[in-house]
């Protein structure tokens, strides 16, 4: 199925967000983790949060988290120190996302696991025990979510966990999220340069806990008003909050140079086109602590014409896709060539070349593949074509209904 989406010619809206899901998934980790768990609000209402709650409610013994790679992670380390033999398992896709690291961490710390496929990938058949811990050693150029499923498990070791993490950090915000996360459910985490600690614990669940909004899904949003031609397009965001733990809030920090100004409310956020100035020099940006919006950052610039440097984007080859590949695919369908170095930079030298006819955007079983590309309707007159829609059910399942909302025809 295809849609088929088309501008207003002007933006002014209150968009209700869904709720984070880097925090309801950590959230949700370490609430089972306490002895007594309490009710969370505002839990996000997507895919990759429901296949946790699924799997941590669910008595089966065997997982599937389907494509949430959050989930498969998490949940391999959760499972290490749940008492119980289960089996996760995942899409075609997600048994080719490679968990070694994870699993060779697990196995030096005491864990039981062993692949139910190829080795490096799941399906894992993980017997749970009560670990010993100790001293682990992990790349830290690696996702940040072997190392967030880590460090919540600790304090159910033994003798606790001493992590430390080798080369170039990536994606150190989510690592923050997650440490101040435990710290809020009542434990430990001492941390000096690129070593942390986590001394056996146990986990005391908050009284009202509240999931704050998504400041991923607000970057589709500050992609729309920047394509908006409208010098007066406005959307407002209710729950966004500054000084956010989410490491996609510096999102408003980069739409600032691509002419949105954020404004704090009361409420959230309001959203406003800005003049932006005069610079002919290409757009350079490190997303090594945001990686997941290079995508819509990416696509921003090209529709309007801004050349870029993107770097710190190694981490983008083992996501839903190939997401740098599927960058340089789907732009060059619009005449955008954009170059791919070293597997980590995406560069656009502002080279126009010809589109196809008719594009029809490829989402490759991924959403942000989705959410990245629809604000393009704003430059197109005759819309823009987007391929598997539903994908957005991962992380955003009421986007699309958001643009209708904000005055978009979606026809099929």
């Amino acid at each position: 199925m295809n849609y088929l989406i088309k501008a207003p010619e002007n933006l002014c809206e209150d968009i209700c967000l869904p709720a984070s899901k880097s925090i309801s998934n950590r959230v949700l980790i370490l609430n089972s983790l306490c002895r007594h768990p309490k009710k969370i609000n505002n839990i996000s209402v997507c895919d990759d949060t429901g296949a946790m709650i699924k799997a941590l409610h669910g008595g089966d013994p065997v997982i599937d988290v389907g494509a949430a790679g959050t989930a498969m992670r998490f949940l391999t380390a959760l499972l290490s120190v749940k008492s119980g033999t289960r089996t996760i398992t995942g899409t075609e896709r997600m048994k080719n996302r490679p968990v070694k690291l994870l699993v060779d961490a697990l196995r030096s710390l005491g864990a039981g696991i062993e692949y139910a496929g190829k080795d490096g990938f799941p399906p894992l058949q993980i017997e749970g025990r009560t670990l010993p811990g100790g001293t682990v050693s992990l790349d830290g150029g690696v996702s940040s979510q072997y190392i967030s499923a880590l460090l919540m498990i600790a304090p159910l070791m033994a003798g606790g966990m001493r992590l430390h993490l080798t080369g170039n950090i990536i994606s150190r915000p989510y690592i923050n999220l997650t440490i101040q996360l435990m710290r809020q459910f009542g434990v430990s985490v001492s941390g000096e340069g690129q070593t942390f600690a986590v001394p056996p614990g146990q986990y005391s669940a908050p009284e009202n806990f509240t999931v704050e909004q998504d400041w991923s899904a607000a970057s589709y949003w500050y992609a729309t008003i920047a394509l908006c031609k409208s010098g007066d397009a406005r959307i407002s965001l209710p729950g966004l909050l500054p000084g956010s733990l989410q490491g996609d809030a510096s999102i408003a920090a980069l739409f600032d140079r691509l002419g949105v100004q954020t404004a704090f409310t009361s409420s959230g956020v309001t959203l406003v086109k800005k003049e932006m100035a005069a610079n002919s020099a290409p757009l350079t940006f490190d997303f090594v602590s945001m990686p997941d919006m290079a995508q819509t950052a990416a696509v921003t610039c090209t529709m309007l014409g801004i050349p870029f440097r993107f770097n710190g984007l190694q981490s983008l080859r083992i996501k839903e896709t190939d997401r740098l590949e599927a960058l340089r695919t789907e732009l060059g369908k619009f005449g955008y060539p954009v170059a791919i170095h070293g597997g980590d930079t995406l560069e656009w030298n502002g080279e126009k070349g010809e589109p196809v006819q008719s594009p029809v955007v490829a989402t490759y079983e991924d959403h942000r593949m989705a959410m990245a590309f629809a604000p393009v309707a704003m430059c197109r007159p005759e819309g823009i074509r987007i391929s598997n829609p539903e994908v957005v059910s991962k992380s955003y399942p009421r986007y699309w209904d958001d643009l209708v909302k904000a005055g978009f025809s979606i026809t099929i």
